[in-house]
This record gives structure tokens, sequence and C-alpha cells, in this order.
């Protein structure tokens, strides 16, 4: 079964906040999940997001693909990069 990194919402409504997660392909958005590695707050100016590079480094080794707002996140941290000159 194929793994994501992507996001899990939580906090109340119209109030988003996300986790990063490692999660199977088939769970559900806010279902069963390996590993929470991060958060993001698109409602802070400027939103805030903090995640654990060694993890991500991690679970992107053993096959774990991102999904596209992962990966758009990543980039805007700098995460992206250090990860693709490694």
């Amino acid at each position: 079964m194929a793994v994501k990194i992507r996001l899990r919402r939580i906090g109340a409504k119209k109030k988003p906040l996300y986790r990063v997660i490692v999660a199977h392909s088939q769970s559900p958005r806010d279902g069963r999940f390996i590993e929470t590695i991060g958060h993001y707050n698109p409602r802070a100016n400027p939103a805030q997001i903090a995640v654990n590079e060694a993890r991500i480094h991690h679970w992107l080794e053993r096959g774990a693909q991102p999904t596209e707002t992962v990966k758009s996140l990543l980039r805007r941290i700098g995460v992206w990069q250090k990860l693709a000159s490694a």
C-alpha cells in the first residue's frame, strides 16, 4: 500500500488548522495515520509552518509521496530544496 505525506484538518468550523501527517493513501483525510511530522496554520499572518525535517527525509527515503499541497508548503519554507540537493 502506498504511503502519502499529506494534511489532516483539525480546528473549529471556519477556523482550520492542519497537521502534516504520514498516512496510507487509502485512509480517509481525518482517519487513521502513521505519524504526525508537523503542523500548518494558514490563518496566522504570515502562515505558520513547522515540520520535522529529519522525519520528512526519513519517509521520503522510504518511498512516501507528498501531496502537491505539502510539496508547495515544503518549498515555501525551503525544506524541499534542501532535500533535493541532499
